[in-house]
C-alpha cells in the first residue's frame, strides 16, 4: 500500500469521526476513536510509539512518542487546538525525521470541517 492510498484511508476515518464526535474534545478522545476506526482497516497501526533520538553513536530515549503510526509508513500526529502553527509543523517533521519514515497527517479535530484541519507533510530527508 503506497504512502497516498494510505493517507486517503486516514482521512477517510478521521472524517467518520470528527462527523460522530464534532469539535471541542480532547486530543485523546480524537485519538482513541480514530485508532479504533483505523484498527478496523487492515492496516497495522501504532499508537503513542516511542521514537528513539540517535545522537552519534549514543540511542537516548527522550520521551517523544508518535500519536499514531500506520503501517510503518505514516505518522498521524492528533491535535485539538484554536489553530495549527508553526510549531506543530516542526513537531510532526521532527517526528518523520526520527522514525525515518516519508509522509505525516497534521489532524486539527478542533474546526468545523475536519478538511479545513488537515495538513499533509512530507520529510524531505
Amino acid at each position: 500500500m503506497t504512502e497516498n492510498e494510505i493517507t486517503e484511508k486516514i482521512i477517510g476515518c478521521a472524517i467518520k469521526v470528527h462527523k460522530i464526535l464534532g469539535p471541542g474534545l480532547l486530543e485523546s478522545a480524537y485519538e482513541e476513536c480514530l485508532y479504533y476506526e483505523l484498527c478496523k482497516t487492515e492496516m497495522e497501526v501504532q499508537k503513542q510509539k516511542p521514537i528513539p533520538l540517535i545522537y552519534e553513536d549514543v540511542k537516548l530515549e527522550c520521551g517523544y512518542r508518535a500519536d499514531l503510526i500506520v503501517n510503518h509508513k505514516v505518522i498521524v500526529e492528533v491535535k485539538s487546538v484554536d489553530a495549527l502553527n508553526d510549531i506543530h509543523l516542526a513537531q510532526i517533521l521532527t517526528y518523520l525525521k526520527l522514525a525515518n519514515c516519508k509522509i505525516g497527517l497534521l489532524i486539527n479535530f478542533n474546526v468545523l470541517k475536519l478538511t479545513d484541519g488537515v495538513r499533509r507533510v512530507a520529510n524531505q530527508y
